[in-house]
């Protein structure tokens, strides 16, 4: 597993969620539903006000998509989102 996604986090979605989820998945290219659902979680959270440090642009792993960036070097273990440099 990823340790810089040691989380897991289930939802149930219904299956018109889940077409919507598909949609958006395909209409953007993404590859994989995990990817899809934390780019909409980055939408959710600037909606409501919420600024987190990401690029909007999409990649091509699903490893690009995440709902905070990482910079270039990633997270180190031990150090919280909050330590990082500017």
């Amino acid at each position: 597993m990823n340790d810089l996604r040691a989380e897991r986090l289930q939802v149930m979605l219904s299956p018109e969620e889940l077409v919507a989820v598909d949609d958006f998945r395909f209409k953007h290219r993404m590859p994989t539903r995990a990817a899809a659902v934390r780019e909409l979680l980055k939408f959710g959270l600037a909606a409501a006000g919420i600024e987190t440090s990401i690029d909007p642009s999409t990649g091509v792993k699903s490893s690009e998509f995440g709902v905070f960036g990482r910079g270039p070097d990633g997270h180190t273990p031990g150090k919280s989102e909050n330590d990082a440099e500017d």
